[in-house]
């Protein structure tokens, strides 16, 4: 084994290697060379004393080892993105990069009408998009800002709940034309719905309303198109394939608010940080900023929780 600690650039390639499966797809990843990327694969291999992967004619098959490294290599990037973008940061000003992690439908429908105000007014600042209904970990810093819908237990994280966001039924007009709405909720088993496929958070509130439904001696949902893509079912939706689940502050948008009296469920949301980046100039506004929009954005408390589904 060589005594000569490893360097970041053989940590990077042997990350790019992992997520990609190749030298070559990696070397395009970095900007490299495919000979440099084998080059610093073979240095931390013989650094570590053991082999990280087995070459193979489908490409590069990864060790039990080198699974197992897997994850300190990911934190390892992921603090390296965080060093850049506080050393590209200049002390005291609004500027440089915060990158913000949201779950896929917040980014695509409500966050850039957000971000335009912040980003006008500072020039300086440049918003890194992070799109995932998973939770990003901020104390890995995989981001320095997140919009959440579940509090986060982390000591070490700063949280705001900013409100709660109803869900309710909707269809688009061209539906309501072809097919009219439903009076009542047991009128909903004659209609078409867009609902989730295999989410379980998702069918948990599709279960609940079958059971409704059964309970007042109706036929069950008839769903047209099933995705557990949150932005699938609005598009879907807005298309006019059948009445789905919507935010009602979006759907109040462009669509029509089916069985108004009916709130299936609301979502608590939080906008966090982590302590130590709180106060940074260029995280402070974004945070600030994303706090008082989400407020605006969220129904006033006074009208959250009065109609829900019985």
């Amino acid at each position: 084994m060589n005594n000569r600690p490893p360097d970041w650039e053989s940590h990077h390639a042997f990350l790019a290697v992992l997520e990609s499966g190749s030298l070559s797809a990696a070397a395009r990843a970095l900007g490299l060379t495919q000979p440099t990327v084998r080059f610093r694969i073979e240095a931390l291999e013989r650094s570590l004393g053991q082999p990280l992967f087995v070459r193979a004619a489908g490409g590069m098959v990864p060790t039990d080892q080198a699974r197992a490294l897997a994850e300190p290599a990911r934190q390892m990037a992921f603090a390296a993105d965080a060093f850049r973008r506080i050393a590209a940061s200049p002390p005291g000003q609004i500027a440089g990069t915060v990158r913000l992690s949201v779950a896929e439908f917040i980014g695509i429908e409500v966050l850039p009408a957000m971000l335009e105000p912040l980003l006008a007014a500072h020039p300086g600042l440049e918003v890194e998009l992070a799109l995932s209904n998973l939770s990003a970990n901020l104390l890995h810093q995989e981001a320095d800002i997140a919009i959440r819908m579940v509090k986060p237990t982390q000591g070490a994280l700063r949280a705001q709940h900013v409100g709660r966001i109803p869900l309710g039924f909707f269809a688009a007009p061209a539906y309501a034309r072809r097919h009219g709405l439903p009076a009542t909720f047991e009128d909903l088993g004659q209609h078409r719905m867009i609902g989730p496929d295999r989410s379980l958070s998702d069918m948990v509130l599709v279960q609940h309303l079958a059971e409704r439904m059964a309970d007042l001696g109706e036929q069950s949902l008839r769903f047209a198109l099933r995705t557990d893509s949150h932005p699938a079912q609005l598009a879907a939706i807005r298309a006019g394939l059948g009445i789905g689940v919507v935010q009602v502050p979006v759907g109040e948008r462009d669509l029509l608010r089916v069985l108004p009296q009916i709130t299936l469920a609301h979502l608590d949301v939080w906008v966090v940080a982590h302590e130590d980046l709180r106060h940074a100039p260029r995280v402070d506004a974004v945070f600030t900023h994303l706090v008082e929009r989400m407020k605006q954005f969220c129904p006033p408390q006074s009208l959250v929780g009065k109609a829900r589904l019985a």
